[in-house]
């Protein structure tokens, strides 16, 4: 599971000209997931972007969560996240979990969001989506379950 968080000011998402989901500060999270993501990969994630400490605090670091300035999510499925550009110039996305998984995937991503977190707005899985968003910082931040610490172990 990979997501790319980025620190907005504000940001939404619309479909066919349709603004279907909109948040002011917080984060926008593009997602995608692999073969083997489950129950135990959305969960980690969902604490993980809820306690991220993606914000500034009063001395301008980068040291504060969602759980400590609010705001809101905007969560946004994109399979090209796991897009292989190593070979050729057209990107391989074999690494991305098959439509039908990602989909429940995504669908359960959000309700577990929604059950940690008031303000969670959603795109349209396999929707042809226009995102528009202001980057604060800019601060943007890839996190993947399945990377390896520093130590060599995954977080728990």
């Amino acid at each position: 599971m990979r997501c790319v968080v980025q620190r907005v000011g504000s940001a939404q998402v619309s479909v066919a000209g349709e603004t279907i989901g909109r948040i002011d500060c917080g984060l926008l999270v593009l997602v995608a997931f692999a073969p083997g993501d489950g129950e135990t990969e959305l969960q980690w994630m969902s604490r993980k972007l809820v306690n991220l400490r993606l914000f500034n605090d009063d001395q301008g670091r980068i040291n504060l969560s969602l759980q400590d300035v609010g705001g809101g999510i905007l969560l946004i499925s994109q399979f090209t996240l796991y897009g292989d550009c190593r070979k050729g110039n057209r990107p391989s996305f074999v690494g991305s979990a098959p439509l039908e998984m990602a989909e429940v995937l995504y669908d359960r991503f959000g309700e577990i969001l929604e059950g940690m977190w008031d303000d969670v707005a959603q795109g349209r899985f396999g929707a042809a989506m226009e995102v528009s968003l202001v980057n604060s910082g800019p601060v943007t931040v890839i996190v993947d379950r399945d990377a390896p610490s520093r130590t060599g172990r995954i977080e728990p």
